[in-house]
């Protein structure tokens, strides 16, 4: 496997940039996920790694060397597609081979890379067969499979599951960590579902209009955001945000005033913003709780979603918006009922007329459970 350095790296079509100056370190086995908004430029990043796309600035190194005009059968990496490209009229054995017989491959070696990589996939059964008499996520798996027996540096997948039903990208997304433990693989891995990045991505980048918002680990990105995109990205449901006025500037305690004049305290340094300064209050559904005396705020459930186990509730706040409550899945509470719930001020965060998260106090680094 391999290190991947993304050095300023740019992209331009015609008169649109597109990149804005990429710069990344991807450690060799780390599974990196690039996440954002549909035209965020995640796909266009992938396609420059993989060679399909020129870049215009910067350099790329595979394994510190520089592969910038390298075509991509000699940068050693292996991509799975979105669409699964198989050919139609070749059983699963002859695609997942293809690729290593043109490169003039023995039989044998072919025929030992393709069972061992079949038997990793548990699709060794279905080797004989076409692929229109393949479920969407057996199909999915021979496009892996086609990958991971030509033992690429890096291996690069684009959306590999959007085309499959939930149960299906469910299972495959557990099958693809698997995977990803047992080869110890580079992996960079494009997605627009962030719980596909939270439960497979060693690291997450989060992109914005061409631009790196943050990287880091799941958890310190759900609970460390550095800006209001991706405290709004990471975590489902995302997270609540309403306006607010700086009434008593503090370094551990500021006291804020919601439109409606309701007084609310929260566990942030402020220190550098002034009174009457205007920021947005940042709510995970998580952590606002029936049964917490703090922050009391008062709403009317709008909508109530039953998800077994848990339950999200719609709360209209007068004057300031909807807000959605992750609450236990047994609550008994209606569209119609009027609720009170408080909010722990170390569990609020808030962001500046610029967008940046200012620093929290004491914050809590995992999530309350609501009762």
């Amino acid at each position: 496997m391999a290190s991947v350095k993304l050095n300023n790296i740019k992209k331009r079509f015609g008169d649109v940039d597109v990149l804005h100056g990429i710069d990344l370190d991807i450690k060799d086995g780390e599974f990196v996920v690039l996440i954002g908004e549909s035209g965020c430029g995640k796909s266009t990043l992938l396609r420059l790694l993989s060679g399909l796309e020129d870049i215009t600035e910067g350099d790329l190194y595979i394994d510190d060397e520089r592969v910038n005009g390298r075509s991509p059968a000699k940068r050693g990496i292996a991509m799975v597609f979105q669409s699964y490209a198989l050919y139609p009229h070749m059983n699963v054995f002859k695609n997942m081979a293809f690729g290593l017989k043109i490169s003039g491959k023995d039989k044998a070696f072919v025929n030992n890379k393709v069972i061992e990589a079949a038997k990793k996939l548990k699709i060794d059964h279905l080797l004989e067969r076409l692929p229109r008499e393949l479920s969407g996520g057996q199909r999915q798996r021979v496009a892996i499979g086609r990958a991971i027996v030509r033992d690429p540096k890096v291996f690069l997948f684009d959306e590999p599951l959007s085309n499959l039903d939930a149960s299906l990208r469910v299972q495959t997304r557990v099958e693809l960590g698997k995977l990803h433990q047992e080869l110890k693989a580079t992996v960079v891995y494009v997605t627009h579902d962030q719980v596909e990045a939270m439960t497979l991505g060693d690291k997450i980048v989060v992109m914005n209009k061409g631009r790196v918002e943050q990287v880091g680990a799941p958890l310190d990105l759900y609970h460390h955001p550095k800006t209001q995109f991706v405290a709004g990205f990471i975590g489902s449901p995302k997270m609540n945000f309403l306006a607010a006025k700086v009434s008593h500037p503090d370094p551990e305690n500021t006291q804020l005033v919601l439109e409606s004049g309701r007084v609310i305290h929260a566990s942030v340094d402020t220190s550098s913003l002034n009174k009457g300064d205007i920021v947005q209050l940042g709510l995970r559904p998580e952590h606002m709780a029936l049964n917490c005396d703090s922050n009391i705020v008062t709403g009317k459930v709008t909508l109530v979603e039953h998800l077994g186990e848990l339950s999200y509730l719609y709360v209209d706040i007068d004057q300031e918006g909807e807000l959605v409550l992750k609450v236990d899945g047994d609550n008994q509470h209606q569209a119609g009922d009027l609720i009170t719930f408080g909010i722990q001020a170390n569990h609020l965060y808030l962001f500046d007329h610029q967008g940046k998260a200012l620093t929290r106090v004491n914050a809590h680094t995992s999530a309350a459970i609501p009762l």
